[in-house]
């Protein structure tokens, strides 16, 4: 796709001391929904995903397991690879931290850091969460039961004392405040910037970037005995994917600085302090934004593992099938918002909008048109004006839509396809086209295929939520071209094309049993 606009996205790349779950699958379906409007947009798209595999934490966790650490970072890896396949995820690339191009682009960039004075050597002495990877000032700190210290996130601390490396990360206080001020889009949603700026203003320290009391990690270049910090190693895999540090890679100067980076809330200061510190210390390009998105709790409560309460993506898509899962995901919070599941919304929602909705119109539509049009698109006479508003209506929300997707907005912009697709039910219902039959059977064809051409529009739209669904709604109108430059005139369906016999998209769901999980 030379010559067209570019677009990178990227999820964070996922700790690899567990299994996938929901949050994973949240994240990264965020992306691929962007990825896949983008390219509908006629964006060159890199979206990018993977696996973190260095650190404390996995090495312990591997030293649990009986295993070496790669041995354990790659049959892990493999659980993030497969859930990327099971939910229909478009990643262009997986990276994962073992890999060799990586270890060589991260002690690149700590060499340019050293280089620019950066970088200094003393010793280390506080608080370290190895569950978090995160070090944590004692003002940070809350209480746990029998006076544990615990950093904010819950994870337990330990003190740590140790020669490090340390980056001048106080040096950029004023810098990313200034960003912040200058650029109130670079971290969204607006609510996470004021968390952001908030925790600078109250004044940096210098960093600790490498740790001596463990090996499993990437050397730093010409110091014997220290690792990279992982959060320095894990951030730079975004450079990588893009072919750094030949900045003259086609890939970098295609897709660098990112467009925007999806995280989760628990880690946007690693996103939104260090990374443009380490950034702008390089003198390389800042990415345009970093956004970080809520948490879902589970039927109200917290989800944790102590709990049992984990909710696992593999099992709603086996309940309710790919696309409403995908579909439920970002219709029902507003991203960047904390969410509740539960089992009953899941199907009130998704019987409401898909089986209901979108697809109790198409199935009417597509019924009527292949009982009484001979099984084939029907040729329509002059527009009406409500034929019109309602065509004219649907193409102009494309723009709409690209206003959502380009902020983030995932439940906006399905709000505003699925009041199109209120719109033509309302249409429908108006219309009476099953009474046109006997009265005026060119209006009623005029009206079918209003209808149709109104579903195709509101499909193409669609695709990036739910792809699959989607293909077989417009394989049923015979639409072949679904490029987001068909929507509107240029794509009209053709009169006198045969179509199939329709079939049932969305399947509706029934409520779950009172207390059932």
């Amino acid at each position: 796709m030379t010559g067209c606009p570019s677009y990178y996205v990227t999820t964070p790349i996922y700790y690899v001391n567990d299994k996938p779950h929901i949050g994973h699958a949240y994240t990264t379906l965020a992306a691929d929904v962007l990825a896949r409007f983008k390219r509908l947009d006629g964006y060159d798209v890199m979206f990018l995903t993977g696996t973190d595999e260095h650190g404390q934490k996995i090495e312990r966790s591997a030293e649990k397991a009986g295993i070496d650490p790669q041995t354990f970072c790659d049959q892990v890896s493999a659980h993030f690879k497969d859930l990327a396949e099971a939910m229909n995820f478009s990643n262009d690339q997986f990276i994962r931290t073992t890999e060799d191009r990586h270890k060589k682009a991260v002690q690149h960039l700590w060499k340019a850091l050293e280089d620019k004075g950066f970088i200094y050597e003393d010793s280390y002495a506080g608080w370290y969460s190895v569950r978090d990877e995160a070090f944590y000032a004692e003002s940070e700190l809350i209480d746990g039961e029998g006076g544990e210290k615990l950093a904010p996130t819950g994870a337990p601390v330990e003190w740590v004392e140790e020669p490090s490396f340390f980056f001048k990360l106080s040096a950029f206080e004023e810098k990313l405040l200034t960003l912040y001020d200058n650029d109130p889009d670079f971290v969204l949603p607006k609510s996470r910037l004021n968390e952001v700026r908030s925790f600078v203003a109250g004044g940096l320290e210098d960093l600790s970037i490498s740790r001596t009391t463990f090996k499993w990690g990437v050397p730093v270049p010409g110091k014997d005995g220290h690792i990279m910090y992982v959060w320095i190693d894990a951030l730079a895999n975004y450079l990588t994917a893009v072919g750094y540090p030949d900045v003259d890679a086609e890939a970098y100067k295609k897709f660098w600085p990112a467009n925007v980076h999806i995280v989760g809330k628990d880690i946007l200061r690693f996103h939104a302090v260090y990374w443009p510190a380490f950034l702008m210390a390089a003198d390389l390009p800042l990415p345009k934004r970093i956004f970080a998105h809520g948490w879902w709790t589970n039927e109200g409560q917290k989800i944790s593992k102590s709990l049992g309460n984990v909710i696992d993506p593999y099992d709603l898509v086996e309940s309710y099938g790919l696309d409403a899962t995908r579909f439920f995901m970002l219709r029902e919070v507003p991203f960047g918002n904390d969410g509740d599941f539960s089992r009953k919304s899941f199907v009130l929602r998704c019987n409401a909008d898909l089986a209901n909705g979108l697809g109790n119109l198409s199935q009417r539509t597509l019924s009527m048109i292949h009982k009484n049009c001979d099984e084939k698109l029907p040729a329509p006479l002059d527009f009406s004006k409500e034929d019109n508003d309602l065509l004219s209506n649907i193409e102009g929300t494309l723009e709409v839509v690209r206003g959502h997707m380009d902020r983030q907005a995932f439940h906006l912009a399905l709000d505003a396809i699925w009041t199109q697709a209120s719109a033509a039910d309302t249409y429908i219902s108006v219309q009476e086209p099953w009474k046109l039959k006997k009265t005026d059977p060119e209006r009623m064809n005029t009206v079918l295929y209003v209808l149709a051409e109104a579903i195709r529009q509101i499909a193409i739209l669609a695709q990036p939520i739910m792809p699959a669904s989607v293909d077989k709604l417009l394989s049923q109108l015979g639409v072949t071209e679904r490029g987001f430059d068909q929507i509107g005139a240029a794509g009209r369906l053709q009169p006198g094309q045969a179509i199939p016999k329709p079939e049932g998209v969305f399947p509706r769901f029934e409520l779950p049993e009172e207390g059932e999980a």
